[in-house]
């Protein structure tokens, strides 16, 4: 339908799969499991569910990082959730995060298994849990947890509202992708504002700031994500582009962008992550060679 006839109703009712562009046919109103399915669990207490999507890529970095920091006992189990094919819509995923999205988190080290869903709490789990990439000092500490949260309600602007209406709704409309670009860039200035004087997003210490706002950020810098560089001209935030360049670098972060992931080049996917070893011996070119 076009911009300008369309009307809303007096009363919503979903559409079909066909008016729901990329995403129609998982896209329901409803919450709640759609059918019965079991989890794979693997050996180690840390069970990651996933898919190397930016929020997902969050957690894997992290996890990473916390090996690559000495932190044996972060040893995980990551499972492939493949969300087109509505994996994140199981019984047992669904009762890790009821709101059937990834990443999840279920941690067997205590007396009683706990599950952790929403990236951003998955990042302050583990860096509480671990001691690590998150400041002790109360300021800095806060500092940290105020770009955590500007994070986690900045992104839907980028990827529900820019990236969706510029790469996957089903006609491209003015209103939308103007509104969503003025946003998105208006972020990235306040990115690049705030990397002008410091080193990493809270200040000079690498933390779960970083690891949250790297992965959506960072890959709309790289080009990664929507195919909009160009059109968002990513290269005038020099700080933003300085920083992106120094995490990408990081071996964690290039570890933790291969697990889950099931496009790209083969040698960078890690369907799943049951070793360190894997990096090394399970990537797709591996297995198909």
């Amino acid at each position: 339908m076009s911009q300008s006839s369309y009307t809303p109703p007096k009363v919503w009712s979903a559409p079909g799969e066909e008016g729901g562009g990329k995403f129609g046919s998982i896209n329901r109103p409803e919450a709640g499991a759609r059918f019965e399915k079991q989890l794979p669990v693997g050996e180690h207490p840390l069970q990651l569910y996933s898919l190397a999507t930016p929020n997902g890529v969050k957690a894997t970095i992290m996890l990473e990082e916390l090996l690559e920091a000495g932190h044996k006992s972060a040893e995980y189990d990551a499972h492939l959730i493949d969300i087109m094919e509505g994996d994140q819509f199981g019984s047992d995923f669904v009762d890790i995060n009821p709101n059937s999205k990834i990443p999840a988190l279920l941690d067997r080290s205590g007396d009683k298994p706990q599950r952790v869903f929403e990236s951003g709490a998955i990042l302050l789990y583990l860096a509480e849990k671990f001691n690590a990439f998150l400041p002790q000092n109360p300021a800095e500490r806060t500092e940290c947890l105020n770009w955590l949260f500007w994070q986690m309600g900045s992104a839907p602007f980028l990827g529900g509202g820019f990236g969706h209406f510029y790469a996957y709704a089903p006609e491209p409309l003015e209103y939308p992708i103007n509104r969503y670009a003025m946003e998105v860039k208006r972020q990235l200035d306040v990115l690049d504002k705030q990397l002008a004087n410091n080193s990493y997003i809270a200040g000079d210490e690498y933390t779960i700031a970083d690891m949250a706002i790297w992965p959506w950020y960072g890959a709309l810098v790289e080009g990664k994500v929507y195919d909009a560089a160009e059109f968002l001209q990513v290269q005038d935030y020099k700080h933003l582009a300085r920083w992106t360049e120094t995490i990408a670098k990081r071996p964690a972060v290039i570890r933790g962008k291969m697990v889950n992931r099931t496009w790209g080049d083969k040698s960078e996917q890690l369907h799943e992550r049951h070793n360190a070893s894997d990096f090394d011996n399970k990537t797709q070119d591996k297995l198909e060679s």
